[in-house]
């Protein structure tokens, strides 16, 4: 069985960083997804992709994958890249744009 180790990305609609501290081991589809023909809902034949379990290190969601003999692989994580800002740059005198309004 597959299983994919990531650290989750933050939520697009909030602004928050909560439930990105954990890893995340999530089981890969082994099924191809089918539309039900009746009303058009997606499904799969197994189950497993709908489990994932919560690790607080890397190393800890390895060590359950390699113990329970799956084939894994590790997503490392992107890290923010955060750029200092200060409200008095909006009115600097050398600002590259024009201030509107």
């Amino acid at each position: 069985m597959r299983v994919r180790i990531y650290k989750p990305a933050k939520n697009a609609m909030q602004s928050g960083r909560a439930k990105t501290k954990k890893w995340v081991l999530e089981y890969r589809a082994e099924t191809a997804r089918i539309p039900e023909p009746l009303m058009g809902w997606v499904s799969a034949g197994d189950t497993t992709n709908q489990v994932r379990i919560p690790f607080d290190t890397r190393e800890e969601a390895v060590a359950f994958a390699k113990r329970h003999g799956f084939e894994y692989s590790v997503v490392e994580p992107h890290e923010r890249q955060p750029r200092p800002k200060a409200y008095a740059d909006n009115f600097a005198f050398d600002r590259k744009l024009n201030w509107t309004h």
